[in-house]
């Protein structure tokens, strides 16, 4: 059950990924596992623009409109989903050149249970402070790379130290890859398809 891998990713993630391995669950299970847990950051950045409101620095609190609030969420719904699938194609990609041969299943697996901190640590909007929600999307950070070093030997079947050097590489693509991402979104919201404020 998904809430099972949720607690035990964070209670005992060693044995869990042992357990996730053992199960070899269809795409189906990972796919609805996204999918779901995508959902936490969306709605908590869409009723907190809308409804308790942001403030940086001390500033007057601001407001999105509805409607935008919810363009927005759907949009971050959907690069989270996006980025949750071109990191499981990543991990696929490199497997065969650290000595792994796994299915596009197993590398989703990897992919959806690691992102899990860092994508429920967008709860953390649900108190609009700039250096709180920081605070808690580092550790959310921090987590899922720790779930990725010890993830990679135990799914992929490849001994640890192997597994460090395909962890580290898959962490600076994922870091590409999030750079990226937050440039796009500046150039989309400089070229006027920003939020609307109420």
């Amino acid at each position: 059950m998904i809430l099972n891998h949720i607690w035990g990713l964070f209670a005992h993630p060693v044995d869990e990924w042992k357990a996730i391995d053992q199960r070899h669950e269809s795409i189906r299970f990972a796919l609805t596992h996204i999918l779901l847990i995508a959902l936490v950051p969306c709605a908590a950045a869409y009723y907190a623009s809308v409804h308790i409101g942001w403030s940086v620095a001390n500033s007057n609190v601001t407001f999105l409109t509805e409607n935008s609030a919810l363009i927005m969420a759907v949009a971050m719904y959907l690069a989270i989903i996006v980025s949750t699938f071109a990191l499981a194609y990543l991990v696929f990609w490199m497997a065969k050149t650290f000595g792994a041969d796994p299915t596009f299943t197993q590398s989703l697996e990897l992919a959806a249970y690691t992102a899990t901190p860092v994508i429920l640590s967008g709860v953390a909007a649900l108190y609009p402070e700039l250096w709180f929600i920081t605070m808690v999307f580092l550790v959310g950070v921090a987590y899922s790379v720790y779930l990725l070093y010890a993830g990679i030997p135990i799914v992929m079947h490849i001994p640890e130290e192997r597994g460090f050097i395909y962890a580290s590489s898959v962490v600076t693509a994922g870091l590409i890859m999030m750079v990226v991402l937050m440039v796009t979104c500046a150039i989309i919201w400089t070229n006027g398809l920003g939020p609307e404020y109420m």
